[in-house]
């Protein structure tokens, strides 16, 4: 199978079907890998379905459900996380996560567009795709304070280490996409931009007029040759 056999959508009402055999495989696919993710049970997972902040893949049959994530917030909206990324083990190397973590970060900014985006993991490839839709590794000391996230750690085997850490630091890596930020990049890059061309013309307008220095010299040259009698 490829990544054209399935249709990465907000979820809705009609998908809380998944959500007990999703909650499950969050479990699994922790224990597996034997790092923490904060466990979520399949009522809180179908309210996230309900209230429209939730992505599913499914099958294009419709058949099955083969990845799925969340939208979290804290402090009242100004943090954003965007939690639970799983992929059903069946449809596994086909480019479904990455298509997944798009779409919940397009959904992100469609619904907190001047929120900041954020991620804790210990998994290299989310690492990579999340570095790739632009977030950047910042200290735990820039992600939200709220304690209802803090408390979503909980159920993470690694949670006597942040603990032991006082919340600075833990085995999962801090991500953040900050709009402010992002906001002053693109109009940095549109500036350079601006320069750039600025020089360009500056160079053709001094290029157009040397040639035309030279076109006139060598008409003078030719005239002054015209006059000088043999």
């Amino acid at each position: 199978m490829n990544l054209s056999d399935f249709v990465v959508i907000p979820a809705t009402e009609l998908h809380v079907i998944y959500a007990e055999q999703i909650c499950e495989e969050m479990a699994e696919s922790a224990k597996a890998r034997g790092t923490g993710i904060a466990r979520r049970k399949p009522e809180y997972v179908s309210q996230k379905m309900r209230e429209g902040k939730a992505v599913i893949a499914l099958t294009k049959e419709g058949a099955q459900w083969a990845g799925f994530c969340y939208i979290e917030t804290f402090n009242h909206g100004e943090y954003v996380a965007n939690s639970g990324l799983i992929v059903n083990p069946d449809y596994r190397n086909v480019g479904l996560a990455k298509a997944i973590k798009k779409r919940i970060f397009n959904l992100s900014r469609e619904k907190y567009p001047k929120s900041k985006i954020f991620g804790l993991t210990t998994g290299f490839a989310v690492m990579k795709i999340n570095s790739d839709l632009g977030y950047e590794p910042v200290p735990y000391s820039e992600l939200t304070q709220d304690e209802e996230f803090w408390k979503g750690c909980q159920s993470c085997v690694n949670y006597d280490v942040l603990q032991s850490k006082g919340r600075k630091n833990c085995l999962c890596t801090a991500m953040l996409w900050d709009p402010v930020e992002k906001e002053k990049e693109i109009r940095l890059k549109i500036e350079e931009k601006a320069r750039a061309r600025e020089r360009l013309k500056q160079i053709t307008k001094k290029s157009s007029l040397l040639k035309r220095i030279g076109i006139k010299l060598r008409r003078s040259t030719k005239m002054l040759f015209t006059m000088i009698p043999y």
